[in-house]
Formats: C-alpha cells, structure tokens, sequence
C-alpha cells in the first residue's frame, strides 16, 4: 500500500521559545494534518517563521513578541517550507523521504509525473524517477542505491496527491485555531499566506492528454 504525507522538518524549532512547541520527532520531520496538538502546530509555526526570516531581520527574543514574529512570515515573497512529501510503500518497507531544497511549497510538482515528466525532486538524497509505461519507478537516493525502487502507478497518483490536500487543509484550520490563541490580529492573513504559497486549496488541474 503506498501512502504519501505531507511533513516538515523541525530542525529549526530548536531551542524556540516564543510560544508553547512540542518535541521534534526521531527523524525531524512532522505530519502534517488537522490531527496536531496546538504545541505540535506551535513547533511548524516555529521553524516556518525562523526559517523564513530574512538574513537582516533583527531577532526576536522577547517572549511577547509573538505576533512581531509571524508578522514577518506575511512579508515574505514566498513561504519556504522545509520538508515536502514523504513516500511510504507498506508492502515492502521502503521509504522515500523528502530531499533537500524541495520543499513542501513545491508538493504539486508531482503532479507533472502524470504528464511523463520528470520533476527534479531535489538533493541529498537524490531521488530519481523512472517512467516504465504506466508506472512511475521511483529511487528514494540514486548516490546510494540500496534497496528497492517504489512503484508509482500513474492511475493513482492523482488520488494519493488528493489524500495529501486533504491532509493540508486540515493542517490549515489547526494553523488558524493557533494563530486565533497566538497572534490574533494576524490569524485570516496567516492562513491566507499559507493557503496561497503552498497551494493548498487550489484546485488540481485536469490532465486532457
């Protein structure tokens, strides 16, 4: 059975200490949905609002500037989200997770899989994909090439991209239950930012091939 989540990696929550945050996961990286505990969703608003701080932006220390943090996130171009989607198939116990510098905010990017592309699905791991007629053969770490690839059959992808937004969007209505406890003023524009720089919410394309 293959599964596919939506995670974050937490490296940057370390040592956070603005509001309440949960411990990191062993491997770093969160899931992301509706199911996360207010400290869980404080830790990703911790590494979203750190790791999009711009290099000259003063560092915010002062407990009770909470808001001043995530007002900084709204300013940003474009919402960096470390992590992206990780691939699980159960039969087999393989694992593909997310490389670096792809980040959740290109997620949809795996939609061009069904158009027999071949996104870049980033680096260290290296993963690679492979069209092999009406699956998709996919190499968590071609650098290092242990075990078996996971197949992807294109028919279900569309569905399993599916099972991520619906994650996401649950992820979204926790965001705005924090952001109404936690920096009231900027909760709609928070979630306005987050929806419109992941994509969240907007609709799949059909593919008309």
């Amino acid at each position: 059975m293959l599964i596919m989540d939506a995670v974050l990696d937490t490296y940057e929550a370390a040592d956070f200490a603005l509001w309440p945050v949960a411990d990191s996961p062993a491997d770093r990286l969160m899931s992301l949905s509706g199911g996360l505990s207010m400290r869980e969703i404080g830790t990703v608003m911790a590494v979203l609002t750190s790791y999009n701080q711009s290099d000259d932006a003063a560092p915010v220390r002062d407990p009770k500037s909470s808001m001043r943090q995530v007002s900084q996130l709204l300013t940003t171009d474009q919402v960096i989200a470390p992590g992206g989607i990780l691939i699980r198939e159960t039969s087999t116990g393989e694992t593909a997770p997310p490389a670096c510098c792809f980040g959740l905010e290109n997620w949809r990017d795996w939609q061009d899989l069904t158009n027999g592309e071949q996104p870049w699905l980033g680096h260290d791991p290296a993963p690679c994909t492979e069209h092999t007629g009406t699956t998709v053969r996919l190499w968590p770490d071609t650098k290092h090439p242990d075990g078996l690839p996971i197949e992807l059959p294109l028919a279900q992808l569309p569905e399993l991209l599916c099972s991520v937004q619906v994650q996401l969007v649950g992820f979204l209505a926790s965001v705005e239950e924090w952001a109404t406890r936690y920096a009231p003023p900027l909760a709609d524009a928070l979630v306005r930012k987050l929806d419109e720089d992941l994509a969240i919410k907007t609709p799949f394309r059909v593919n008309q091939s």
